[in-house]
């Protein structure tokens, strides 16, 4: 939109910059030609090729320059060589420029560079010894502006400090590195170090350190240094317990410790070696007792040493170990605890137990395996003895009374006896380590004092009175019986119902707990059925029994709801009933086993639209009449249905005060009534004795009487057909019997008027005008005279 004028002084114009160039170097200053102020700064608002390496800084007075970014950082060798790029300006008056400032990229002699490994860290190589003459590693070097490069190197040893000096060791013109002897790890220097410096044509170089090491080789086998091959221990030697130190040495580190590994070639479940320092310890329990140890005593073991832990060289030797025994075994007896028992009248000397048959020692020495008994002690030991001639043998000093408050609450006597060892184990002169000690043996005896059943069971009450709702769930529990027995310990006693509790409808409705005496009922008790209940419960100590009475007292509870005859009843009225009119004569009769016939209240709780029925008495009897309150008026409106189901709630609390009302059980029935009001007819029929139709005809549809006309027709239908068929045979049969006969049928049906008539009649009413008495259908209609 503005005027392109000559604002841009300087340009257009060509410049130049070094590749590498750090980000703030100037590359070209332009002036800008304005007179008034600048709206727009001068801006690089296209490149070509598309670059972010430049940008636009102002120096004052209206003097900027464009300077390099270093992003990206230039780079002759990857990047385009030439950048045009368009700067734009605009002053305050809307005068624009464009113009083209051409930069181009000159080269700059860079370093050598390293290229694989070693450009990034120092080389190690590794050359074993005895390796020939040749090749080990191969330099790889670059220049940027791809010249020709020269290599050369300066070497040094870990003895030197970066001097020269003449090693095995020299880098070819191509940078291949190559050894010039064959290494020996025991006689030469076993690393170098050297300096590899790489050298452009114009004089610029890199420098990388590359480390040599010299890899020994195992070329020597190792030799034991041990002599000893016979060794002596005891038996029973915790793990870990050193039996010989085994030693050898390898020429290969005659200047250093050997690295060798030990081993076990056989087998060997009682002994292990250190696999670094030779030392053979004991590994698993040896026992001298037990086989294999019990026939052959010693252990034979091959010991192997090798300078690698695969594949060196090794050498074996033979190693002998003899197990001596020790007295480590105390008197065994299996089982170590008896349980024996004893009846309480048993007489003194009574045998009990011979200890011999149970106990031995394993000991393979027989100056170890020799024992006895001694120290028979615990609790009520008085009570029993070890015979002093026969050793071993138990027998009891006399009877135990359990009812003796001396002996009361003791069921079981436990008694300890201790078995030792004859011999000691006196091995402190070969064995200085070998403590003496006297090994011990605890068998323990519990001997229970059978009770003899000298008392019979003792109810705490002769007899037992429970008082017991007859409405109390069932499962509940009504009481409880208690028994007693003087043995001791005290008898196990059992309970059991052995007589009564039982009804004409359940054989037992009581249960009695066999084991805590609870009496809990199995079925609904009933008061008016059985006012009460007599039980015979027997306790039991297995041996001698004892029996006790129970009275259950059943308490009457109002827990009968009244039940009314009839309990549904249907029925007639014209509209113009007069008030206090006892309809249709209905009278309800209730009758309720467990409340007086004076408690009853009639109570219409549904269908009672402007009160129009009432039951006369309401309360007091158990008789009542359904009386008409109130006139039906349909004239005015306030009367619209002509049908009235009520339901009639009786209760039993007419003789309750109001607080037993809350808190007393209350139980209801119920009584339905179906009343329909006939409207006044607007015809009088005379009628005649005999039967007589009545036909009303009505703008009313009832739906669950469709059924009426359809099964009247199919009926009909149905009736012809069967008929028609009949006939049908009928002219068959005599035409195949007389077929020159004539026979002439005539049919003659008689048409009738039909109404909607349904067979059953569920109400009655007396005509208003006639005064006789009628029967009709509540849903269709229909009437019949009775």
């Amino acid at each position: 939109a503005g005027r392109r004028t000559q604002l841009l002084k300087g340009l257009p114009a060509t410049s130049s910059v070094e590749e590498n160039a750090a980000a703030g170097v100037s590359v070209y200053t332009f002036n800008v030609n304005v007179s008034e102020g600048v709206a727009i700064l001068p801006t690089i608002v296209y490149s070509n090729p598309l670059t972010e390496a430049f940008d636009i800084e102002s120096k004052g007075n209206f003097e900027y320059t464009v300077v390099t970014t270093g992003n990206p950082v230039l780079d002759y060798e990857t990047m385009p060589k030439s950048f045009d790029l368009q700067i734009f300006v605009e002053d305050t008056a809307g005068r624009t420029d464009l113009k083209t400032l051409t930069v181009q990229v000159k080269d700059k002699n860079e370093h050598p560079v390293f290229q694989g490994n070693m450009a990034f860290q120092t080389v190690t190589i590794y050359v074993l010894e005895g390796t020939p003459v040749g090749c080990i590693y191969q330099v790889d070097a670059a220049d940027p502006e791809n010249a020709k490069l020269k290599t050369n190197f300066l070497l040094s040893s870990f003895q030197y400090s970066l001097v020269p000096a003449s090693v095995p060791f020299l880098v070819e013109e191509n940078g291949t590195i190559s050894s010039t002897k064959v290494f020996d790890y025991e006689k030469d220097p076993h690393s170098y170090f050297l300096n590899i410096t790489v050298t452009d044509p114009d004089g610029l170089n890199s420098t990388k350190a590359v480390n040599i090491n010299v890899i020994n080789i195992n070329d020597e086998r190792p030799y034991f240094t041990t002599k000893k091959s016979t060794y002596r221990i005891p038996e029973e030697q915790s793990p870990g317990t050193i039996v010989a130190n085994i030693t050898a040495k390898d020429p290969d580190d005659e200047d250093s410790p050997s690295r060798l590994f030990y081993s076990i070639q056989s087998s060997d479940r009682y002994f292990s070696i250190n696999s670094l320092t030779g030392v053979l310890q004991v590994s698993g329990r040896i026992n001298r007792d037990a086989l294999p140890l019990k026939l052959h005593p010693e252990v034979s073991v091959v010991v192997r040493v090798e300078d690698s832990p695969s594949g060196g060289h090794t050498s074996e030797m033979a190693i002998t170990v003899i197990v001596d025994d020790i007295n480590d075994n105390p008197p065994e007896c299996k089982p170590s605890s008896f349980r024996k028992e004893a009846n309480e009248n048993m007489t003194a000397g009574t045998f009990l137990l011979d200890l011999r048959n149970y106990c031995e020692d394993i000991d393979v020495d027989p100056s170890n395996n020799q024992f006895n008994f001694t120290g028979l002690s615990g609790f009520g030991s008085n009570n029993f003895a070890l015979e002093p001639t026969v050793p071993g043998r138990l027998v009891m000093t006399g009877s135990i009374d359990l009812e003796n408050p001396a002996n009361l609450g003791v069921e079981v006597y436990s008694l300890t006896v201790r078995v030792q060892d004859v011999a000691y184990p006196n091995y402190s002169s070969k064995y200085p380590s070998y403590t003496s000690f006297d090994v011990l043996y605890i068998i323990y005896i519990y001997i229970r004092i059978k009770p003899v059943n000298d008392f019979f069971p003792v109810f705490s009450n002769l007899s037992y009175e429970f008082n017991v709702p007859e409405i109390i769930k069932v499962g509940s529990s009504i009481g409880k019986v208690i028994a007693t027995d003087k043995d001791w310990p005290p008898s196990a006693i059992t309970y059991s119902i052995v007589a009564g509790g039982g009804t004409r409808d359940y054989t037992n409705i009581f249960w009695i707990s066999p084991t805590k005496g609870d009496v809990k009922i199995l079925a609904r008790l009933d008061y008016e059925t059985t006012q009460k209940h007599i039980l015979t419960v027997q306790a039991s100590d297995q041996e001698k029994t004892a029996t006790a009475s129970i009275t259950v007292n059943v308490l009457e509870v109002n827990d009968e709801e009244p039940v009314c005859s009839p309990n549904f009843y249907s029925f007639q009225i014209p509209v113009s009933l007069a008030v206090g009119t006892n309809i249709n004569g209905f009278r309800i009769e209730c009758q309720d086993r467990d409340s007086d016939p004076r408690s009853f209240r009639y109570t219409i709780t549904e269908g009672n639209m402007n009160n129009h029925f009432t039951f006369s008495p309401s309360a007091g009897s158990n008789t009542s009449r359904l009386i008409l309150a109130s006139r039906f008026d349909y004239d005015s409106g306030l009367d619209t249905n002509w049908i009235y189901r009520l339901r009639v709630v009786i209760t039993d609390d007419n003789l309750l005060s109001a607080k037993d009302k809350t808190t007393g059980l209350v139980q209801t029935g119920t009584v339905s009534l179906k009343i329909r009001v006939i409207p006044n007819p607007t015809t009088v029929i005379t009628t005649t004795p005999g039967f007589t139709l009545v036909t009303r005809r009505e703008n009313l549809y009832s739906e669950s009487a469709w059924y009426v006309p359809f099964v009247l027709t199919l009926g009909s239908l149905l009736l012809l057909g069967l008929l028609g068929y009949l006939g049908f045979l009928l002219v068959a049969w005599l035409r195949s019997r007389r077929p020159t006969a004539r026979i002439h049928f005539t049919f003659c049906v008689s048409s009738q008027t039909m109404t909607k008539l349904n067979t059953v009649f569920d109400g009655e009413a007396r005509d208003p005008v006639t005064g006789k008495m009628y029967e009709f259908n509540t849903r269709s209609g229909a009437r019949r005279w009775k």
